[in-house]
């Protein structure tokens, strides 16, 4: 039996600063010590299902899901916690760097419509400033304790190109039992995820904005529901990301990796059936996989403590009939409705001698854009598995839903 409950700050716990850096590199704070950590710091909502399976989620930093284990208070805690930050107790109107498993942002992040970058100004990291619509502010929890937690908000913002907007936003998480995750991943995949010695913890999000300004036109620019998941980096974690395979001639280049700048060789492998990408927190990179190419799966790989993380998400049969956002920076885009359906993003210093935002890696999902008429609405689901075995199961795990051999990745990234 599911089961919700709320943790209130400061009433759990008392005293000092707790330091979420792990005692050995690569090896992530326990869940218990982090919800106590948080609980410090703001009230909690907790997702649990009596096997080990926990996911704590902040109303008050915009509905971020901070994080979840499959293991109970002693098990991994997989969310980034930004200790350094929270501790400090200070807004920044960059980005409020919580940290979060998984939180809502909107897109597009860059182009003539970008939503972060004020009219006329150069789109650089100088000007990236997150929307305080959906960067401050906490969000109202609409639903009664249940097996599931519903919130809500209001938005209002402007693009880049001066149209203003203004959203309801409704976002719901519940945890995923062995019937969903039949249906999202298979019966076979679903029966290995629940065998004897396999310790999971899955859920989803489901994000839904309407529209109560003006009708949206593709002229004046357009919003989509974007899902970013930050997770804690490791030495021999790699992102994993599949692809539908085909010439380039035919469909286009199987990766955009060129956000901020060339990604070294060693850090970016494409294989006939995923790309791969290292998620130690050392680089700054960014990779995205384009509305004729991608699958509605990714996922990671975390070989030292034997974690395999699966994220699926809601996609039209034939993504390529939809409009998806560019999100690059830099000025007026020739395309701005042909972008990345899924992306991930390894955190490190932007220059040197600065330091990065983590370390941490995220894995992303984007809904479509769409022409909302006043009073309609877009959504968009997202949903996170977490799965701890041994070795064997996660590699059968790893092929069956994501295509893959566990130790090519490993021989092609961490040699």
């Amino acid at each position: 039996m599911n089961r919700f409950s709320m943790i209130l700050a400061a009433a759990l716990v008392a005293g000092g600063t707790l330091a979420l850096a792990a005692e050995t590199k690569g090896k992530p704070m326990s869940y218990g010590k982090t919800r106590e950590f948080l609980a410090k710091h703001t009230e909690l909502v907790e997702l649990t299902n009596g096997e080990g399976a926990r996911v704590a989620i902040c109303p008050e930093w915009q509905g971020r899901v901070m994080t979840s284990t499959c293991g109970g208070m002693e098990g991994i805690s997989f969310g980034y916690v930004n200790d350094e930050f929270i501790t400090a107790g200070k807004l920044n109107p960059h980005f409020n760097n919580y940290g979060a498993e998984e939180r809502l942002w909107l897109s597009p992040e860059g182009g003539q419509f970008s939503l972060w970058f004020e009219p006329g100004k150069p789109q650089n990291l100088d000007n990236w400033l997150t929307p305080p619509a959906f960067n401050e502010g906490a969000w109202k929890v609409v639903s009664a304790p249940s097996e599931s937690l519903r919130m809500a908000t209001t938005m209002k913002f402007q693009n880049t190109s001066g149209t203003q907007f203004h959203l309801d936003v409704r976002r719901g998480v519940r945890l995923l039992d062995k019937s969903d995750l039949r249906q999202i991943l298979g019966d076979s995949a679903a029966r290995k995820i629940a065998a004897n010695g396999v310790k999971s913890v899955a859920y989803e999000t489901d994000n839904r904005l309407t529209n109560r300004g003006a009708d949206m036109t593709r002229e004046k620019g357009l919003v989509s529901i974007w899902i970013l998941g930050m997770m804690n980096s490791g030495p021999q974690t790699v992102v994993i990301a599949p692809y539908k395979p085909g010439s380039e001639t035919e469909l286009g280049a199987v990766v955009k990796s060129d956000y901020f700048g060339a990604v070294p060789m060693e850090r970016l492998r494409t294989l006939p059936e995923a790309v791969l990408l290292r998620a130690d927190g050392n680089f700054r990179a960014k990779i995205g996989i384009s509305q004729r190419r991608v699958r509605n799966v990714l996922g990671s790989i975390d070989f030292q403590n034997n974690v395999l993380t699966l994220v699926h998400f809601s996609m039209a049969a034939d993504p390529t009939q939809e409009l998806y956002m560019n999100n690059q920076w830099g000025g007026p885009s020739a395309e701005p409705y042909k972008g990345d359906v899924a992306n991930s993003y390894n955190d490190g210093p932007p220059a040197p001698g600065k330091k990065g935002l983590g370390p941490f890696y995220e894995i992303e999902s984007l809904s479509p854009a769409k022409t909302l008429k006043t009073g309609e609405s877009l959504s968009h689901q997202h949903r996170t598995i977490h799965i701890q075995a041994d070795p064997a199961t996660l590699a059968d795990l790893a092929k069956e839903v994501l295509g893959v051999e566990l130790e090519k990745v490993k021989t092609e990234m961490l040699r």
